[in-house]
This record gives C-alpha cells, structure tokens and sequence, in this order.
C-alpha cells in the first residue's frame, strides 16, 4: 500500500461521528415560540411578524439548522381572506371596497369567495381559504355559520372577524345599528299618520332580520299601536321574496297604508309589485327601506332609506384583523357604526325642491 493511501486509511479510521441534525422543536424553544410558528416562517406559509421572524431565523442559523435541500425560505404572504354573501349586491360592493383599500394599505392581498348565503357554500368557502393559508378572514356570516364555518375557523386558527351580521359567539365584529334606525323609519311613519304599517321582513335566523323586525315591533309598542302579525311578511332577503309578500299585504283588509322593506333587494321586489297592481308609491302607499343604493334618489318617487357605511365597516373590519394578529390575546370587540337616514318623498314627505338656483341679477 503506498504511503497516501496509508494515510487515508489512518484519517478514515478517526473521522468524527456525523454532527446531529437539529430538530424544528428545538428551534422553537430557542426562539421561545412554538413549532408551527418556526415552520410558518421557513415555508412562508402564514404572515409572521417581522420581530418573530427575527428571532427564528437567528435561532436556526445559530444551532445550526439546515433546511431539507427542496426547501427553500420563502418570503412571508400577507393574505386577507373574504367570505361574504352575494357580492353582487351593490352594498357588498361598496364593502368589499371598503376592505380592499384598507387591506391594500396595510400590505395583504385579497382572496374572495362567495357564500351565496348558503350554510353549505360558506362551509366551503371558509375551507377553501384555510386551504390557500391566509393570513385572515372577513365573514358576513350565514344564519346558520355557528354549525357549519365556525368548527372550521377553530380549527384552523386563523384570525377572524364578522361583519354586517351580529353573533353571540365571542369574536370580533363589525355590524350598524339595525335595530334603532329601523324604529326611527317606522316613528317617522308614524308621524305622517300611518297606523297600519305592514313589513317585508328578510332571511329567517340573520341577525339583520331579527334586529329590523324588533326596531319596527318596538317603534309600533311605543306608539301605542298593535303588532298585527298578519302585517309582517317574509320577504327571504330577495327581490323575488320582496314582490311576493308586497303582494301578500296588499291582500289584508284593510290595506296597510305604508310598508317598510328590510333590505335594499326586498325594495326592488317591492316596486315591481306595486307597478304590477298599479299602485302609486307615495300616493296610494308610503313606502321606506333599509339600504340606500346609488338610484334610490333617482326613481319617482324618490326613496327614503337608511344608509348604511359599508365603506367604512368593511375599513373597520381589516383594522380589528391587524390589532388581533399582532395582539392574539387582545379582548373581542364589537364595534357598532352609526347609520344615517335618507329622508326623501316615498314616505310622504314634500318633494324637495330640485331646481338649480337662479343666476344672480346684476
């Protein structure tokens, strides 16, 4: 054997047992976090705080520790995740605007999904977020989201917040006052001498429903007037459910001399109704909704409805969203917005006067 290859045959024989491989829990402890933390931010799979970042990345260079060589560390992604009912509606529009430009500002993309107010459909839209790791979800919950969305929201772990709708589950929210403005609407028919108001009343189970349906019982209780169930018709949050219990109330003897339409759709519904049997808004019947929308002032008569700031709730949402990632532990808030009411001619008020001011004389 020449003298090199004795050599080597010396060296082979006292080589050094191979260095352990350190551990991703071992890695946690260092960094005082927990291990789906540590791999969050090795596989750029959820967003991370910078200073948590820090910190794992230091414990892994520091004990040595080597990422599998088809692993790559990938930069965190910010994504807000959106499961809301029919955002074709123009009020959902204006919401998911309100969240898009908050969320752009803040740094997170957007991943939307529609629930179709569907109990089932929003199971799926809530896993299928889960499934594309967001960061973050936005909600306006199904009647029935307790059974179906919120056992996937738990286990998943993700921040979320709801919005429009109210629960009692503890969590963040964001939802308008339903309630006291519907009994503003129905005092201020009230006021103009209308003693039978009927109401098309919107999807059974949603906390918007059961809000609007209370404010319009209560604003009847306080004025001394009977709550006659016959004037109340389901209208299922719908313009096709709107037509047909306008059509339904107008069948009572005596009619109702004013109706009151829970949300923007049920008013469409309402309107073709009354064009159907002839019916003059405003002469023949007042009529008032909740949901403005852009050509409420347009028709004639032109509409009196309650505005709801769905810009400013969907901003509110993606707030709460960034207090609780960075504040995990932070106490649930919800957070009511006020509402403002359109005051125009369906309900009996004088038409406004719409013409343009005369030129000064010189």
């Amino acid at each position: 054997m020449c003298p090199s290859r004795r050599g080597q045959a010396a060296y082979d024989g006292r080589m050094a047992a191979p260095r352990r491989r350190v551990r991703m829990r071992e890695v946690a402890e260092h960094a005082g976090v927990s291990t789906s933390t540590v791999s969050h931010v090795l596989n750029g799979t959820r967003f991370v705080s910078p200073a948590t970042q820090a910190a794992v990345l230091a414990a892994a260079e520091e004990l040595g520790y080597e990422l599998p060589e088809t692993v790559e560390i990938a930069p965190s992604r910010r994504t807000l995740g959106i499961a809301i009912s029919s955002y074709s509606n123009p009020y959902m529009a204006e919401l998911i605007q309100g969240v898009e430009q908050e969320a752009i500002r803040a740094g997170f993309a957007l991943f939307l999904c529609d629930s179709h107010d569907n109990p089932k459909q929003e199971s799926e839209a809530v896993r299928t977020l889960l499934t594309h790791h967001v960061d973050a979800i936005v909600l306006a919950p199904t009647s029935q989201w307790e059974e179906t969305a919120l056992p996937l929201l738990h286990k998943g772990g993700r921040p979320y917040v709801l919005i429009d709708r109210l629960s009692a589950s503890p969590c963040d929210q964001v939802v308008c006052d339903s309630a006291s403005a519907t009994a503003t609407l129905i005092e201020h028919l009230i006021g103009h001498g209308h003693h039978r108001i009927g109401m098309v009343s919107g999807l059974p189970g949603l906390s918007t429903s059961q809000e609007r349906l209370r404010g319009y019982q209560r604003a009847l209780v306080d004025a001394g007037l009977a709550v006659d169930e016959h004037l109340v018709r389901c209208g299922h949050s719908s313009a096709s459910g709107g037509r047909a219990a306008v059509h339904s109330l107008l069948r009572n003897e005596p009619r109702p001399t004013a109706i009151f339409s829970a949300n923007n759709a049920m008013t469409v519904g309402a309107l073709q109704a009354f064009d159907e049997l002839g019916i003059r808004v405003g002469d023949d019947v007042a009529l008032v909704g909740f949901d403005d929308f852009e050509w409420a002032s347009a028709v004639r008569p032109a509409l009196t409805t309650v505005a709801q700031p769905f810009h400013a709730m969907g901003a509110r949402a993606v707030q709460l969203l960034l207090h609780r990632l960075e504040n995990p532990m932070a106490a649930h808030r919800v957070v009511r917005l006020p509402t403002e009411i359109q005051y125009r001619d369906s309900c009996g008020c004088p038409p406004l006067d719409r013409r343009f001011p005369e030129a000064p004389r010189n």
